[in-house]
């Protein structure tokens, strides 16, 4: 690892921004009441997020990794408020349940570029839009050549304000989009998955501006990824999920070089590695279990390689490093 990218992982003040306490959130998937009555069918509940729990230092980027169906974007909208929790709470700067932080000051990247601009909105529009219902600034004038300087610093020209958002490439739309969520000042943004839908090309542009940015303005994020060698590049700590619950957390590089539970480790085997060529890998078995009807214990069992009988009777808790009954113990 270069010394620029130690810079970047010593970087953060150890005071916490963000803190999740065992936030919870159930889906009822249930058929409709009549139909249920009449069939003698229960309800169906999905516990898309069971028990998170987690802390987030002002000027970091702590990471959210793990399968598609593990609840990251769930609690990636909890955390936002785009969905009320069914338990559990988030607090900003400290602020209780119940109260909302300052107008602006979180602020969300999303996955798809295409999707989250509307094309029918000239670029200025766009980026201007949280400005407007801040009314910050108050001046129109201000606030155009706030829209100019925004989108010089994402790396496009004050003259694409005038544009619309057909009209630029998918890493460009990003830019857009990283544009309109600074437009607001915010202290805290939460990237869900930022480059997925971008070229391999572009993601590492768009991945080293917003590493930029933090470093320039103070941001702190909450990056949500299923792809391990991003996060690796931004992250300074990582939280592992798997079926909704946190399974491991830990500073980057120590998870990449000690990864404490079965599932870290499987998902970290499963990254291309070049210097790793001839090392025998062990592949994540089987397909995430459904969260409507998880299996017993730990919910991982039946796809890990240690598994023993107290995996299957008995859920492990988090200690806050890690969930596992057998951490840190080699694979046979």
């Amino acid at each position: 690892m270069n010394s620029g990218m130690n810079a970047h992982m010593n970087s953060g003040s150890g005071e916490t921004l963000v803190a999740s306490r065992d936030l919870r959130r159930v889906f009822d998937v249930s058929s409709p009441w009549l139909e249920r009555v009449l069939s003698g069918e229960k309800k169906r509940l999905l516990r898309a997020v069971d028990g998170v729990s987690f802390e987030i230092r002002k000027g970091e980027t702590f990471a959210l990794v793990g399968e598609s169906g593990s609840g990251k974007s769930t609690v990636a909208k909890l955390v936002v408020g785009l969905l009320p929790p069914s338990g559990g709470d988030v607090t900003f700067e400290g602020i209780a349940k119940g109260r909302q932080p300052e107008a602006g000051s979180v602020q969300m990247i999303f996955q798809d570029p295409y999707a989250s601009l509307n094309p029918r909105w000239r670029v200025r529009d766009i980026i201007a839009e949280p400005m407007s219902a801040l009314n910050r600034p108050a001046d129109p004038a201000a606030r155009a050549a706030r829209v100019g300087e925004l989108l010089t610093l994402v790396g496009l020209s004050p003259l694409d304000g005038e544009k619309f958002p057909h009209q630029f490439s998918g890493g460009q739309r990003q830019r857009i989009a990283i544009a309109r969520a600074l437009s607001s000042e915010p202290a805290f943004i939460v990237c869900d998955e930022p480059t997925s839908a971008l070229d391999v090309s572009v993601q590492a542009q768009i991945l080293n501006l917003m590493r930029d940015l933090q470093e320039k303005l103070g941001l702190t994020y909450l990056f949500i990824s299923h792809n391990l060698a991003v996060v690796r590049h931004m992250a300074h700590r990582i939280g592992v999920m798997y079926l909704g619950r946190l399974v491991e957390v830990q500073e980057t590089e120590a998870l990449f070089e000690n990864p404490q539970h079965p599932y870290t480790r499987l998902l970290i085997d499963a990254v291309p590695d070049l210097a790793d060529i001839g090392r025998d890998r062990v592949p994540v078995q089987g397909e995430v279990p459904s969260p409507i009807n998880p299996p017993s214990g730990c919910t991982f069992h039946p796809r890990c390689p240690l598994v023993t009988d107290i995996c299957k009777a008995q859920a492990p808790a988090f200690d806050g490093r890690t969930a596992c009954h057998h951490a840190g113990k080699a694979f046979a």
